[in-house]
């Protein structure tokens, strides 16, 4: 059985839930209510997602997280 790794960016939206996003698999995405949900959620859509596009795995990696403050 191959092992994967993958980077996952969670974001909490402005209704408070926890979306999580697998840059490397496309449409590799999902949400929660708590980060535990979101990790136990972002985990199944990665298998669903490695059954379609194993081959087609877009490699990213991650630089850095920044926040930038511009006043306008």
């Amino acid at each position: 059985m191959a092992r994967y790794e993958f980077t996952v960016v969670i974001e909490k939206d402005e209704d408070g839930m926890y979306v999580a996003e697998v840059p490397d698999l496309k449409g590799c995405y999902t949400q929660g209510a708590t980060l535990e949900e979101v990790l136990k959620n972002v985990r199944e859509v990665i298998e669903l997602c490695l059954e379609t596009q194993k081959s087609e795995i877009r490699p990213h990696e991650l630089v850095g997280v920044q926040k930038i403050e511009i006043s306008a």
